[in-house]
Order: C-alpha cells, then structure tokens, then sequence
C-alpha cells in the first residue's frame, strides 16, 4: 500500500508550497495529460493517467511509496477524494484543496452561488440534471462529453434559460459565453465546462433574511406545508385527495412530473415545491392560466402545456411519475406507454375505477386502490361542510432484478 497519499487540486494558479512539497517527494503521480505535463512532476516518477478512476484507486493502492493525484479545482467537490477514500481500497489521504470549477465559474459570472442547485451530468445522469434545471432558478451543471451546453439545450427545448458556459477555466484557452439555450446546441464547446443555467423566478434570499442552506430557499412563498385546501379547485378532487396522490407519487428533485388535467394547479405547484421539474397539461385555457398564476405566486418553476391527452402527451419529455387529473382509461394507457415509475389517478365511480386499473395491470404496472372518503367540518359550528368520496388508484412499475427470475 502507498506509504502517503496525497491529493492536490488545480485551478491553474501556480502550486502552494505544501503542493510543490508533496510532488518532490512523489514516486508515482497520477492525473490527467495536462496535470502530468505540469513542471512540477518529478522525471522519476512513474505517472499514471486517470481514465477509470477505481482502476487508477487500485493501482495506487498497490504502490510502494508515495503517490500524489493531481485533479482540477477542489477534489474534495465532486472529485476524486470520494473514490479514494472509499473502503474498498483502504486509502487515507491528505488533500490541498483549489478553487472549484463552480466556484471559479460563479466567479466569472460575478454571481452570488449559495442559493445554487449543482449538478453533474454524465450520459447516466443527463435528464435528471435537465429536470433540476427545469424547477430550479439558478443550477449550476458539471458537464462531461457526451453531457454538455449542446445536451443540455436540446433537452431544454421549449424551456427558456439563460447559458453561462463557461469552457477550460484556469488554463490560458478559458472562455466564459453568455448566450439563450435556445442557442446553446448550434455551437461546439470545449471540455472540460461548467454551464450555469439561470431562468424564470424563486423565492429568493433578502438582506433581511440571508441565506444559510447551500442551494436552498429557506422561507419559500405560501408558507409550511402542502396540499392547502383554500386553493383547490375542481369536482372531487379534496385537499385529501391530493395529499394522498403526492405521497405515492413521491416527487423529488431530479424526477419530471406531469400533472395532466392540472385543474387549478395545486399539485403541480405543490409538486415543484418538492424540488421535482413539473408539466401541467390541461385543455382549458383558463385552467392553464390558474396554473400559471398559482406557481407564480409560490414562486416555483413549472411549464403549463394548454392541450388535450392523450394526443399533447406525445412531444412530451419523458416522466418519472404521472398524476392523471382527468381523461380516464384511455389517457392512463397513453401515460402506461412511456412507462413512467409510477402513476395515480382517481375515479368517481367503482366502474371507472376498475377500468384504470385493468389498463394499468395490463401495462405490467402493479396497482393499489383505495375508496378515499373525506368529510370538512365547520370548527364553529362542528357540521358538515363538504363530503368527498373517490376511489384513488396508484401504480408502480415493478424494478427488473437481474439476480431473481
């Protein structure tokens, strides 16, 4: 096992002396080309590139002497030290931390970044980070190929953000372009980049309250709590009855949310507020409008899409969960097609509900359903204001697990 690791950022300024002490000692070093390249490196040691990062974490693990990582900005933010450390390969090391490349590009930008969702994004992990830039006003993306500025605006279509691309920071060819996302994929961009992504309104921090949460609003419009009955709107769809299709629809940041038939678009706002990138689909205009003020008025994200299901559904981008306000049978087996995780819906009427459910068990989907009775009572008074009766039906795609038949 190595004697001593230790792991020293860059972000192009010229090495600490505590840096340039653990490189003169080193016997192996490991990086990327330009950090090998670096004059610092001893000609002695013997230098590994970073391609696999566990592969590299193995190779360190067996070298008798001491060995040094060499990463961009601090390795310590989604970087390196995460690998090394993990138990796997019993590493203890020392880290002399850089600037970020967020911190750096934010710098660039002259922006404040604590109130900044960040995100990587990697062929794996691409839409969900489209998604964080879906409902979220400020996000910034650690690209990677495959997953750049191009990526992320096609993705973003019929969303409008502003691009900060900020392209090598902290070598002699950086670039920081400011441009509409609308414009992002006409261009070629260098790696390695950071994209901050800026668009739509948040509640924000005042001087009166400063912020104290990396990348969270602490105060957020419309106070504590969801599923607020002063806002419903619509036949049979209660303040209960939305609770109860949030808990199994369980959004989260990262998962698109369609609302499709958003009615007054109480849960799509409450779903946005959960952190999720939110749809809300209806045929009527006014409805689209309601939603429209709704979200601006708890100060989240959301898109409103004015058509009717099934057919509006099919330019949609792809979602992790579906709530089905309205459309019945047939728009569920539309939603059943693009195999979202999960889906609810809610009948009137024992048949209709019967109906949704025979589609969803024949989309391979294992179904719930509950007969939801709900009664409001007058507190002054203690008499009944309004019943709701509604059969609320949930769906799970069953997780595929190589290792059982």
């Amino acid at each position: 096992m190595a004697d001593r690791v230790t792991v020293i950022g860059w972000d192009g300024s010229p090495l600490t002396a505590a840096a340039r002490s653990a490189l003169s000692a080193a016997t192996l070093v490991a990086g990327a080309a330009h950090h090998l390249a670096l004059p610092e490196v001893p000609p002695t040691a013997e230098r590994v590139r970073l391609g696999s990062l566990p592969l590299a974490a193995r190779r360190i693990a067996g070298h008798r002497g001491t060995a040094v990582v060499l990463a961009d900005g601090d390795p310590g933010f989604f970087g390196v030290v995460r690998t090394l450390r993990a138990p796997e390969h019993g590493l203890e090391v020392e880290v002399v931390p850089a600037v970020s490349a967020v911190a750096a590009a934010f710098a660039r930008a002259g922006m404040p970044w604590d109130d900044a969702q960040v995100v990587v994004a990697h062929s794996r992990t691409l839409r969900r980070a489209v998604n964080v830039c879906r409902a979220h006003p400020k996000v910034a993306v650690i690209t990677s190929p495959g997953a750049g500025p191009a990526e992320l605006a096609l993705l973003l279509e019929g969303v409008h953000r502003t691009f900060v691309i900020c392209e090598e920071l902290g070598t002699d060819k950086e670039q920081v372009t400011v441009l509409t996302s609308d414009k992002a994929a006409d261009h070629s961009w260098r790696d390695p980049n950071v994209v901050i992504v800026i668009g739509g309104t948040g509640p924000a921090a005042t001087a009166a309250e400063p912020a104290w949460l990396l990348g969270r609003s602490t105060a957020p419009a419309g106070g504590r709590g969801w599923a607020h009955p002063q806002i419903d709107v619509g036949e049979g769809e209660s303040t209960q009855l939305r609770a109860a299709q949030l808990a199994r629809l369980g959004p989260r940041t990262g998962d698109l949310v369609w609302d499709i038939g958003s009615g007054s678009g109480a849960l799509a706002v409450d779903a946005a507020a959960l952190g999720a990138a939110v749809i809300a689909v209806d045929a009527d205009r006014q409805a689209c409008a309601r939603t429209t003020a709704a979200a601006r008025a708890r100060g989240v994200q959301l898109q409103v899409v004015n058509g009717r299901a099934p057919h509006v559904l099919e330019t949609l981008p792809e979602p992790d969960v579906v709530r089905v306000g309205g459309g019945g049978a047939p728009v569920v087996a539309a939603v059943a097609d693009r195999r979202p995780e999960r889906i609810v819906s809610h009948a009137s009427t024992r048949d209709e509900a019967e109906a949704i459910g025979r589609v969803l068990t024949e989309g391979g989907y294992v179904v719930e359903c509950a007969l939801l009775q709900s009664v409001g009572l007058d507190t002054r008074t203690w008499t009944e204001q309004q019943r709701s009766v509604v059969f609320l039906l949930a769906a799970e795609r069953p997780v595929h697990r190589p290792d059982r038949p």
